[in-house]
């Protein structure tokens, strides 16, 4: 059997910094050959345009491949299946494959289907690696419970962003505890104690600011496809899911007269009943480069892009199934 090429899943609940740790492993990849596939949840890409622009020559969209319009672990056969035929396919031998899923993916549907005949001989998941945000733990936005108190939660309703945490968490081979730079030394240390209650034996946790040296997130080695059983979560191996909890808008709003304006208008958005993340790109009036908008929970990041990126001026929101879609365009809008 030829030598199979190893693939990171990239996965952690929305806003978690994935795309932004996967920039960082593409600018120091030093010649290797990495293709990356990038899974959005709603109609319009916006993750796989910043890798195009990290600025470095492996960040080439020839190496990049975006797929919309749903979760991948739901669009296996359609979507994933096919893609990962065409980059096992190519001419040039790749050296890994990196898979950025949605925020609200759920592993195990993805592991599995490296055991399709096209895939099994040619690739193998080298490892899960499991984006966590520090600040969200912290604030309370995803849940973090001991045993005795998730057990009472989960008697009392179902929480679908605890729901999804724990099946990202269940499938992990690596945890990496993003924005650690936003949290006291002291919390982060009761909140790896927590995490690693909730995770499979021996599963390290290592924090980060953004960036980490490709040894550290490829080269696991740990063939997770073969280890499905110890993988489940809140999700059995088998279960039928939907994503039905959540949803999600495409807006393009008029330009802002200034970037503090453009910031009170996310702020509005975020502050709504049920919006979990608002991200994409917009405008400011009179200014020839567009602005990368990266919000999730009370934090809002605004950057200008390159005055030549060719970007949709649209965001994207993504929350609870009944958020209030016309506010959050109103919000948008700066009515």
């Amino acid at each position: 059997m030829s030598t199979r090429i190893p693939v990171t899943v990239l996965t952690g609940f929305l806003g978690a910094g994935k795309t932004t740790l996967l920039r960082s492993l593409l600018t120091q990849s030093n010649g290797r050959r990495i293709a990356v596939i990038v899974n959005e949840f709603g109609d319009a890409g916006f993750d796989g345009g910043l890798i195009e622009d990290c600025g470095d020559a492996a960040c080439t969209p020839d190496d990049i491949v975006e797929l919309t319009n749903g979760c991948i672990c739901c669009t296996v056969a359609d979507d994933f299946i096919p893609t990962m035929e065409k980059l096992l396919n190519r001419d040039r031998p790749l050296d890994a494959i990196v898979i950025e899923t949605s925020g609200l993916a759920l592993p195990q549907p993805l592991l599995k289907a490296f055991a399709w005949p096209a895939v099994k001989t040619r690739a193998t998941a080298d490892g899960v690696v499991t984006v966590v945000d520090a600040l969200a733990l912290r604030e309370g936005r995803i849940p973090l419970d001991d045993d005795a108190t998730k057990a009472k939660r989960d008697a009392t309703h179902d929480d679908p962003v605890e729901e999804v945490f724990e099946d990202q968490l269940a499938c992990a081979d690596l945890v990496v505890l993003s924005k650690s730079d936003l949290v006291a030394a002291d919390q982060l240390d009761a909140l790896e104690a927590k995490l690693a209650s909730r995770l499979r034996p021996n599963v390290r946790i290592i924090r980060s600011h953004g960036e980490l040296a490709p040894s550290v997130l490829i080269g696991l080695d740990s063939a997770a496809e073969d280890d499905l059983a110890s993988r489940t979560g809140h999700h059995p191996e088998g279960e039928e899911h939907d994503h039905d909890d959540f949803d999600s808008i495409v807006v393009t709003p008029q330009p802002a007269d200034t970037l503090d304006a453009m910031r009170s208008r996310i702020d509005a958005a975020l502050g709504l009943d049920g919006v979990l993340r608002v991200k994409g790109h917009g405008r400011i009036a009179g200014k020839p480069a567009p602005v990368v908008v990266q919000a999730v929970g009370t934090r809002v990041d605004l950057a200008f892009a390159r005055p030549d990126a060719a970007r949709a001026d649209h965001l994207v929101v993504i929350g609870l199934k009944g958020f209030d879609t016309d506010a959050a365009r109103r919000a948008l809008a700066g009515a």
